[in-house]
């Protein structure tokens, strides 16, 4: 165990893009180890921030060294992004980050290179001109790998730097108000007796507030009491497009962390509604945001494209399928998705989605709305998706949204950064016969 932030990056850094683990689980096991709260602090902002701008972290380090740091010593080699990052995207003195890194070298066992250490980075003070990328590749001016950039340009190009200009900022942090415990215009006043500024910036999001600044949610006002759930803008649709109503039937499947499913059963709070996830250690989450929020719903573990191993023979009338994605259009948010997903993978996340679609059809009652939702940007898990689905099946009607447009005949396609929020895509589907057909 360590207590040192900057050895504690290292090895996160390292963890995610070497071992292919996600932020979302080296990191809360690395802050555990600190007693600061500012010091957590900073760990997730250091490692966000290599996460960011992984590539040219890389570029800058080939152009000072003969060759990368590898096998046993590339906890050193992420060591020195932790260092550059501090030096060109950080407001701590430069003395301050270089004598912290090289100390942080010799706890990663890595002494007799403090000597190499310091001569790169304080290169990196001296040269200015090393972070000079108007020339680079695309990868590397933009910081993303170069599938990733071929996709956005394929699928949006008027578009595309525009979502990987948006991609490298920081996502603000988004409230949700529990309409069952303050009304928002309340709980806005709350926030402004607190100090804290916000701002209410969708119209047809009368529950969501922006604050200004991130901060430590456990201590804004009513956390405990279950007065908000945080949740971006751009997810806070997704119970508004379902249309819930008290008395239905609803599934939410692969509900986990929750926060739909909560929005579902603050909009309906009479209806009987079913969430399931795959994954019961993510379950854990759900109950949690259930409890803290004062709402109840039937919970299971239970996966959704295997219906015939959990459901119970009566249909729904609403069905929320926010399927497993790339999460590529979430990506300003957790800045390490570009680094774990493959081109590969989205052909079979496509083949999962389509399946998980098909099944969870069979389940919805004639005249009932299935919403499929992904937080992706990519054509081949949305609007191809629907596409596809709707040639195979007569019973299946396209529900217009209203915020759609001719771009995307399918579906909704929010992009990151659009009125501040993530990327999003919606489907609103009706069931119009009572038997599925295929064509």
């Amino acid at each position: 165990m360590s207590r040192n932030v900057r050895v504690l990056a290292a090895r996160s850094c390292f963890d995610v893009v070497d071992q292919g683990m996600s932020l979302s689980e080296v990191l809360p096991k690395a802050q555990a180890q600190l007693d600061n709260a500012l010091d957590k602090a900073l760990l997730q902002e250091i490692c966000f921030g290599v996460m960011r701008y992984l590539p040219q972290l890389e570029a800058v380090c080939s152009q000072l060294m003969t060759k990368p740091l590898v096998k046993q010593l590339r906890p050193l080699q992420f060591l020195l992004y932790v260092g550059i990052y501090q030096l060109k995207f950080m407001r701590i003195p430069d003395h301050a980050a270089i004598s912290e890194t090289v100390d942080a070298a010799r706890e990663l066992k890595g002494q007799s290179l403090t000597k190499l250490i310091n001569a790169v980075l304080r290169n990196v003070q001296r040269q200015p001109a090393l972070f000079d990328f108007d020339t680079a590749a695309d990868a590397v001016k933009f910081n993303h790998p170069g599938w990733l950039i071929n996709a956005l340009q394929q699928a949006y190009p008027a578009r595309w730097q525009q979502i990987l200009t948006a991609n490298q900022q920081k996502a603000p942090l988004w409230l949700r108000v529990n309409r069952n415990k303050i009304h928002p215009t309340d709980y806005a006043a709350a926030l402004t007796r607190a100090g804290i500024e916000y701002s209410r910036p969708i119209a047809d999001l009368p529950a969501a507030i922006k604050l200004a600044q991130a901060q430590d949610v456990t201590t804004l006002p009513g956390y405990s009491d279950g007065w908000f759930s945080v949740q971006d803008g751009a997810a806070q649709y997704a119970a508004q497009l379902l249309l819930p109503d008290n008395g239905q039937h609803i599934l939410d499947a692969c509900c986990a962390p929750g926060g739909k499913t909560c929005h579902i059963v603050e909009l309906a709070p009479q209806a009987e509604l079913t969430a399931l996830d795959k994954d019961p250690k993510r379950l854990l989450r759900v109950h949690d945001n259930l409890a803290r929020l004062g709402l109840s719903a039937h919970v299971i573990a239970a996966d959704a494209a295997e219906p015939d191993s959990w459901w119970q023979g009566q249909l729904f009338e609403r069905i929320l399928l926010d399927v497993p994605c790339s999460a590529t259009g979430v990506i300003r948010r957790h800045p390490d998705i570009r680094w774990l997903r493959k081109k590969a993978d989205i052909a079979a996340l496509a083949e999962l989605q389509q399946r998980i679609l098909q099944q969870c059809w069979s389940l919805l009652a004639p005249g009932g709305i299935l919403l499929y939702a992904t937080c992706s940007v990519l054509p081949e898990e949305n609007s191809a998706q629907i596409a596809q689905f709707l040639q195979q099946h007569s019973d299946a009607r396209l529900d217009v949204l209203p915020q759609q447009t001719a771009e995307h005949p399918f579906g909704w396609q929010l992009l990151p950064g659009e009125n501040d929020m993530d990327g999003f895509f919606y489907a609103r589907l009706i069931k119009t016969a009572t038997h599925s057909e295929t064509v």
